[in-house]
């Protein structure tokens, strides 16, 4: 099963994808954690990557599509894979149409997971960051609490910049004006599955796989 997963930040996305590459024994693909491994691995694309991030300009999508093609050609893609948050633009997704054409990929099912901006600003608003581990809690886990129940720091607690409302509506605007026509490329193939991110991790993650074995 070939997977590219869309959601807003804060609406689970990664908890949906660590669940869903379990459930279809597939890899899960960040295309942050694979441009941070083809530039320790050294690689061509890599090197190249490098060099451009060292002079603080982003990768452009030429090489970004080829070290997601490096990716895609390893062994353990043979049954599928999950991509997490890829492509972002209408370039990215043109790019990535060609490269799974000659991939010989047609099946390629797009996981759209959606929420009332309002929610994730109440959700996102509620987490809290350790200071001296970084590790993320919910409010309601750690009321009450001094210490940081992974590492034991003392007062350590705090809402993070990302977290602020002003932030995160920011966050979820950028989100909308680059995602949305995306979605709308893919739709117009009927790949888009979309499901209500809200509620319990387990029925989300059972109303995607019930929607993907219907599709």
């Amino acid at each position: 099963m070939q997977l590219t997963l869309f959601g807003a930040p804060g609406v689970g996305k990664g908890t949906q994808a660590k669940l869903l590459s379990a459930k279809y024994k597939i890899p899960h693909i960040s295309t942050g954690d694979i441009l941070r491994k083809a530039v320790k691995d050294g690689t061509e694309l890599g090197k190249k990557a490098q060099e451009i991030m060292n002079r603080g300009d982003l990768v452009p999508d030429d090489i970004m599509i080829g070290i997601i093609k490096d990716r895609l050609n390893e062994p353990d893609c043979t049954n599928g894979f999950l991509l997490d948050g890829y492509p972002r633009t209408e370039a990215q997704a043109t790019a990535f149409d060609l490269l799974l054409s000659e991939l010989n990929i047609n099946d390629l099912k797009v996981v759209n997971i959606t929420a009332d901006d309002e929610e994730l600003v109440t959700r996102l608003g509620n987490r809290r960051a350790c200071k001296k581990c970084n590790e993320i809690f919910v409010l309601d886990a750690i009321k009450g609490l001094e210490n940081c129940p992974k590492c034991g720091a003392k007062d350590s607690f705090y809402l993070r910049d990302d977290d602020k409302e002003v932030v995160i509506r920011n966050r979820l605007e950028v989100f909308k004006a680059n995602t949305e026509p995306v979605l709308a490329h893919y739709q117009n193939d009927g790949n888009v599955i979309s499901v209500n991110g809200i509620g319990n991790i387990d029925s989300v993650n059972e109303a995607i796989i019930n929607l993907l074995e219907k599709s």
